[in-house]
Order: structure tokens, then C-alpha cells, then sequence
């Protein structure tokens, strides 16, 4: 039971979060906003991320996680009804912010309960399978605001998505009590920084953030580049879903993958395919082009959140698996809340195309140092239980 639960309560909160961020994003342009607001906006999502995981990780391994998983969903849909009872850039920015706290709660809990419930044998492919929740997610979130702000509006859009919240609280009140308890004592010596000093864990942690730097890149900036030349919300809508749906076809055959190539080699490529979409971004308006670009986006993506997540905890100690889990969702977010920023000022200032010029070389700089690594470091699958 328990597996199935933690799946279906990613599966809603990552709905709304998914939903929430391109909704906020296209609220803010029908306001009249600037790309560098809209990257504001974007590093609200990610501030409390950035600073509470590592706490709220450690919490976890001392409490469990049902308390933290109850405030994070009931976050979520308070969030979304803030642009509804006050709508305009006070409200964006006051649910950003909630959104982004709620998030920090219930994301390194899912993470953590993800590998705590799992085996060795298993560990993976449970990973894996809560890629395809994200992706899922992601596919039917962003569609859903489009064709919600085509059809009723922003507020209403946001009033629909507050509504999903009421599932996984109901979920959590009827069966969070299978959910594994906190395994940390209050006096269990040793620190974090200790299982820090290998190199390999320090490499998984900052090629996890670049993978998730460009997907952050991509869900905000799409928006705004298909708004500037005249995309309509719902289309905008399917192409952003067109990258959730091929995150969701390489996350289903991830095990095939795995079977034939290294996970160094996987994440190379991810790069190369992300930064190659990223150079195409800018020369095609159509729709169909568009989605095909996000599609391939996707692909590339969509498979290095999975890997890097089960090496993490793999690489964990007994008894900190959500500090680690923590630590590596605070690097995350602590960089996505100056990329956007910086991105956003490159767009007010050079435009779209240096956005995407910028992104496309990030990642294509992440994937030349994942190939140097192999030569010079042990193998990250060595690593895998």
C-alpha cells in the first residue's frame, strides 16, 4: 500500500505544482509583466525550496514524514486560491511563495519515503516510476491551465486547481499512518558534511542541479516565448505537456536503457539532446514545430532526475537518507533561485534568443564535463546497489 501512496500523492501535488508555475507565469504576462518579473517570480518558487529542504529532510529521518506531507498539500491549495480572492502581482507573488514552501515540505518527503519503502533490488525502477508521477503530472497540468485560462479565466483556472488538494489530504488522513516512521535518534552523532568529502556524491548532487536547471529553464521560459509571438494559452499549454509526454516514454523504458548504456553516458546524452532543442527553440513559431522541440527537449530531460535521485539516497548513510535527500533539493533550488533571475535580466535585455543561446550552452557544458568525469573519476554505476 504504501508504495502506491506515495505515488498517488506525487502525482497530485506535482499536478498542481506543475500547474501552478505555468498558470502563475501566464497571469503575470496577461498582467503586463517583464521576462526579469517573471524570473522573480520563478526564484519565489524555489527560495523556501532552497532554504528549508535540508532542515525539513533532517526532520523527516527523525519524525517521518505524514505531518510534513498533511501541511505540504494543505500549502499547496491555499496557494492557488490567493491569485482568486486577490488577484494581480501581489497575489502572484504571495502564492509563489506559499506554493514554493508547500513544496519544500512534501517533495523531499516523497523522495525520501520513495527509498525508504524500496529494496535494493527495486530501488531504481520505484524511482523511475516516480519520474512517470512527475511526468504524468507535468503532461496534464500545464494542459489543463491552458485550456482553463482559454475557457474561464485565470481565477478560475486557480480556484479548479485548489480544489485537487482535497485528494491527497483525504489520502493522507485514511492511510498515512502505513507510511515508515522517523528512524533518526536526537543524539545520533556524526555530520552530513563527513559523508560529503567523497567526490561522487558531490558529482551526483551538481549534475542533478544542472538536469533540473534546464527543465526549470524550459517550463518558464517556453511560456514566455510562445506568449511573445502570439501563442495562444492552450497551445502553449500542449507544447509545454509535449515535454512531460516524452519524459514520460524515457522514464517507461528507462530499464531498457540502463541495460545497454552507463549512467554516465545517460546523462551525457540528456544534456547534448536538452541543449540541442535549446538552439532550436528560437528559429520555429509553429505550434507542431514547437511541440516536436519540446518532445525532444523531453527526452533528454526526462531521464536525469530518476537516475540522480537513486544515487543519492544509494550514496546516503543509514539514518540521514532525507538529509541527503534534503541537500540535494536545497543545491537544486538555491540555483534556481538566481538562474531565473539572471535568465530573465538576459531576456529583458538581449531577448529570447540569448535565453535559449545561454540555456543551450549550460547544458551542453554539462555534458562535456559528465563525459571528462568518466575518464578521471570512478564510474557512477559502481555506485548503484
Amino acid at each position: 500500500m504504501s508504495i502506491r501512496l506515495v505515488l498517488a500523492l506525487a502525482l497530485c501535488n506535482m499536478t498542481s505544482l506543475r500547474a501552478g508555475r505555468v498558470l502563475f507565469a501566464l497571469y503575470a504576462l496577461s498582467l503586463d509583466a517583464t521576462p526579469i518579473t517573471v524570473g522573480v517570480l520563478a526564484a519565489l518558487f524555489a527560495l523556501f525550496p532552497g532554504v528549508m529542504s535540508w532542515p525539513v529532510g533532517m526532520v523527516a529521518d527523525r519524525f517521518g514524514s505524514r505531518w510534513l506531507l498533511i501541511i505540504g498539500t494543505t500549502g499547496t491549495g491555499i496557494a492557488m486560491l490567493v491569485p482568486y480572492f486577490y488577484p494581480g502581482m501581489g497575489g502572484l507573488f504571495a502564492a509563489a511563495s506559499i506554493l514554493g514552501f508547500s513544496f519544500a515540505l512534501y517533495n523531499v518527503s516523497l523522495q525520501n519515503l520513495i527509498g525508504l519503502i524500496s529494496t535494493t533490488n527495486n530501488r531504481t525502477q520505484n524511482f523511475s516510476n516516480f519520474g512517470l508521477a512527475q511526468s504524468i503530472a507535468s503532461f496534464f497540468g500545464p494542459m489543463a491551465v491552458g485550456f482553463g485560462i482559454d475557457h474561464v479565466g485565470y481565477g478560475s483556472t486557480c480556484m479548479y486547481f485548489a480544489l485537487i488538494s482535497i485528494l491527497p489530504v483525504s489520502m493522507l488522513a485514511l492511510w498515512g499512518h502505513a507510511l515508515p516512521p522517523g528512524t533518526r535518534k536526537a543524539n545520533d552523532g556524526g555530520s552530513v558534511l563527513h559523508t560529503l568529502k567523497d567526490a561522487g556524491l558531490w558529482r551526483i548532487l551538481a549534475t542533478g542541479s544542472l538536469v533540473v536547471e534546464g527543465i526549470e529553464l524550459y517550463q518558464f521560459y517556453m511560456p514566455v516565448y510562445g506568449h511573445a509571438i502570439g501563442i495562444s494559452a492552450s497551445a502553449i499549454g500542449v507544447i509545454v505537456a509535449m515535454f512531460a509526454a516524452a519524459s514520460f516514454v524515457v522514464r517507461l523504458v528507462m530499464p531498457l536503457i540502463l541495460a545497454r548504456l552507463s549512467e554516465k553516458k545517460i546523462l551525457a546524452y540528456s544534456f547534448y539532446l536538452g541543449a540541442l532543442g535549446f538552439i532550436l527553440l528560437p528559429f520555429f513559431q509553429g505550434v507542431v514545430a514547437l511541440s516536436l522541440i519540446s518532445f525532444l527537449i523531453g527526452l533528454g530531460l526526462g531521464c536525469g532526475q530518476p537516475i540522480t535521485m537513486t544515487l543519492a539516497f544509494s550514496n546516503s548513510v543509514a539514518g540521514r537518507s532525507g538529509e541527503i535527500m534534503g541537500l540535494r533539493v536545497t543545491i537544486n533550488n538555491l540555483t534556481r533561485v538566481v538562474v531565473p533571475i539572471i535568465f530573465g535580466s538576459i531576456g529583458t535585455l538581449f531577448g529570447m534568443f540569448a535565453v535559449f543561446g545561454v540555456s543551450a550552452l549550460m547544458l551542453g557544458s554539462g555534458g562535456v564535463l559528465t563525459r571528462e568525469k568518466k575518464k578521471n573519476a570512478a564510474d557512477v554505476e559502481d555506485r548503484l546497489p
